[in-house]
């Protein structure tokens, strides 16, 4: 029995050999896990479900197909928030609330992609508070899919040129945003993605968060089974 988490792979038309890569890993690991969580930021952008493009097509069929296997699971993340039900069915996954919580082998375990622990991050959290404005998300829905891309291009520019200038510390998690979630969810471990920062961290006695790498020159997998957890790559 392994359970399966991958996050911030960052999916597009840019980078093939990174969509080859997880289609691998679909057509092999994946079909043998007991079940796959998909941690947020599966694509680089997302536009909306009625604009999906031929690779968010192509990695829907991929998907459904693994489905048929294994259950796969998705909370969305700061560069997919606007992936909704629509094209979850269409991927045959099931979307999670953004902070979901699953007894995992014995061990209470929440799950999130990450970017709300960023507290320290002042001028994202504004910008994210504003972004799930109900109103504004039907605004830019209701746009045409040329206006919606340019718009996501103007922003994700301002957040890259905004990013050079935070410091490391600012970027990653806020340790009693950690500790606070834990503590509400009364859970023993965390695992997230989103900051790029794989590895095991110890939160408090007995208390773990876990991260999940990105998947940029390869790829990361969190393998969790009865005997414990590891993180392993997949070279490109």
């Amino acid at each position: 029995m392994t359970t399966l988490f991958v996050g911030d792979l960052h999916l597009s038309d840019d980078l093939p050999y990174i969509t080859k890569a997880f289609y691998h890993f679909l057509e092999t690991q994946a079909h043998k896990a007991e079940a796959l969580y998909i941690l947020g930021d599966l694509f680089e952008v997302w536009l909306g479900d009625d604009v999906a493009d031929d690779l968010a097509l192509e990695v829907a069929e991929k998907l459904r197909a693994t489905s048929r296997y294994t259950p796969i699971y998705f909370i969305n993340g700061n560069r997919d928030f606007l992936l909704s039900h629509q094209y979850a069915k269409l991927s045959g996954m099931k979307l999670l609330p953004e902070v979901h919580t699953i007894n995992l082998y014995g061990k209470k375990t929440v799950l999130l992609h990450g970017d709300t622990l960023c507290t320290l991050d002042e001028e994202y959290q504004k910008f994210r508070k504003l972004r799930n404005n109900p109103a504004i998300r039907w605004i830019y829905t209701t746009m045409p899919s040329g206006i919606r891309r340019l718009i996501a291009r103007k922003v994700r520019g301002k957040s890259k040129k905004a990013n050079q200038s935070k410091t490391q510390k600012i970027m990653d998690v806020t340790p009693s945003a950690v500790k606070q979630l834990m503590l509400e969810t009364k859970t023993v471990q965390m695992i997230h993605g989103h900051t790029h920062r794989p590895g095991f961290n110890e939160v408090a006695e007995n208390k773990e968060r876990i991260v999940v790498g990105d998947w940029y020159d390869e790829g990361s997998v969190l393998e969790v089974s009865p005997n414990g957890a590891m993180l392993t790559t997949l070279p490109f």
